[in-house]
């Protein structure tokens, strides 16, 4: 297949221009932010993380899924902050040229509330090319962009990976995006005030939410 006819050339540009606004060496898109979230949280395996009791539900769902615990804190942020102790970057509200900390894996939302609003997608900001290659296996359930008939899968991954035709809207998005944006805010809930993110381990709730439901 040539690059003219390959429909995930338009994410390869994307991609690039991404990593050339934010000061990264490289970026990785994605379906969502949650996503880059979960990806980052299973490639670098984590264990206990302390986030922010106000932040977006989906960030604890995140590090749960991929195996890990949550502990809140009273933390003040504005824009961005780190899930710590690991360097993975929420930075869903932040959007301004050469936001990328060398070292990190940055995460990225283009969900329509966001700056670069192209309705659903994310990033994954990094100069670690080992990890560029497994996040790409990783949002195309384990395959490479090559035809399904020339391919061979090489990990069990995911499918979260971004469409072609979003990755031409957020282009063109960026083409007339500032340098520099407000750090967003939102009126995000104490998570914290909730037992399930501190709660049981992913099996045990999935048959809890089933029993509750009534499902059989």
């Amino acid at each position: 297949m040539s690059e003219k006819t390959n429909p995930w050339q338009i994410v390869r540009d994307f991609e690039a221009a991404i990593a050339d606004y934010a000061g990264s060496r490289f970026a990785v898109a994605v379906d969502t932010g949650t996503a880059a979230l979960f990806l980052c949280c299973r490639y670098l395996n984590v264990g206990q993380v302390t986030l922010p009791k106000r932040t977006y539900c989906s960030v604890p769902c995140s590090v749960i899924h991929a195996g890990g615990t949550v502990r809140f804190e009273d933390q003040q942020w504005r824009g961005v902050y780190r899930l710590d102790p690991y360097p993975i970057i929420d930075g869903a509200c932040r959007f301004t040229r050469g936001m990328y900390e060398k070292g990190t894996y940055h995460c990225l939302s283009f969900q329509y509330r966001k700056h670069l609003a192209i309705g659903r997608g994310g990033m994954i900001l990094t100069d670690d090319a080992a990890a560029v290659e497994w996040f790409k296996l990783a949002r195309f359930s384990g395959r490479h962009e090559v035809p399904l008939t020339e391919d061979v899968p090489a990990m069990i991954g995911w499918s979260c990976y971004m469409e072609p035709e979003r990755a031409a809207l957020g282009l063109t998005l960026l083409s007339i995006t500032p340098d520099r944006n407000e750090d967003l805010e939102f009126n995000y809930p104490d998570l914290s005030e909730f037992n399930l993110y501190e709660g049981p381990e992913p099996e045990e709730m999935r048959v809890a939410a089933v029993e509750t439901s009534g499902v059989s």
